[in-house]
């Protein structure tokens, strides 16, 4: 006996299926990581076999990749893609400009690398997800094995000259072990409970030897598609300010 869907996971399915109105076939596709963009993927491939949709591919992780081919998706790598036209990926937090915190899942470096690659960006997300100012969602922060605690260290001192709420930065374990990513790599996550500078804060982390990339999307998603619980959804777009100019 099927449950009942929650609230939560009739917002999600409205996004991820407000998120195929912009897929044509033909396209090459960045697939994200996380529960949201993980609807899409099965919504995806439920038009790939009965519509015929002729798709191909990018995933973010490896267990998207999984998903994706369990669905029926045409894979390929990014290197061999070349460039994308759409990726859909979910978030942990979003603003009313459309900055990201994205990461959760561990997956915060392959997403940022096909996000960048595509000519568009598709955020799909529950209205949970909308936030006033970032950083109630803890920042991850990938780091280099090697040394991370001399990198946490060089984060902190870094935390002091920023307008956050908060400086507690904790090692992502599972089973009692370091989190590894994909590419093996560690994540620090940041607990700064409110993040007033995005931009700035992204540049300085990115500076600090060891870093590898932050869970800081900016100036990179183009729309976000928020599902809402009666299953409807919303679509806000990015707009450029003319200081961008």
């Amino acid at each position: 006996m099927s449950r009942e869907p929650s609230p939560q996971d009739r917002a999600k399915r409205a996004a991820a299926e407000e998120a195929l109105t912009f897929i044509e076939s033909g396209m090459k596709l960045g697939l994200g990581t996380g529960s949201t963009a993980a609807v899409f993927v099965k919504l995806l491939g439920e038009r790939v076999k009965k519509e015929g949709l002729k798709v191909i591919g990018v995933p973010t992780s490896i267990r998207t990749g999984e998903l994706a081919e369990a669905c029926g998706i045409k894979l390929t790598t990014l290197n061999h893609a070349g460039w994308l036209d759409v990726t859909v990926d979910g978030a942990d937090e979003f603003d009313e400009e459309l900055r990201l915190i994205k990461g959760g899942g561990g997956a915060l470096l392959q997403e940022k690398i096909v996000a960048c690659a595509s000519d568009q960006m598709v955020v799909v997300a529950d209205q949970s997800k909308q936030v006033r100012e970032l950083g109630a969602f803890p920042l991850p922060v990938e780091v280099v094995p090697f040394g991370w605690q001399v990198t946490q260290a060089l984060i902190a001192e870094t935390l002091d000259d920023f307008d956050v709420g908060g400086d507690k930065i904790g090692l992502r374990l599972f089973k009692d072990e370091p989190y590894l990513t994909d590419e093996g790599n560690f994540i620090l996550d940041l607990h700064l409970r409110r993040i007033g500078e995005p931009e700035e804060l992204a540049t300085a982390l990115n500076l600090i030897p060891g870093v590898i990339e932050t869970g800081l999307f900016i100036n990179i998603a183009d729309v976000v598609v928020i599902g809402r619980e009666d299953g409807t959804a919303d679509i806000i777009e990015y707009v450029e300010d003319e200081d961008d100019e």
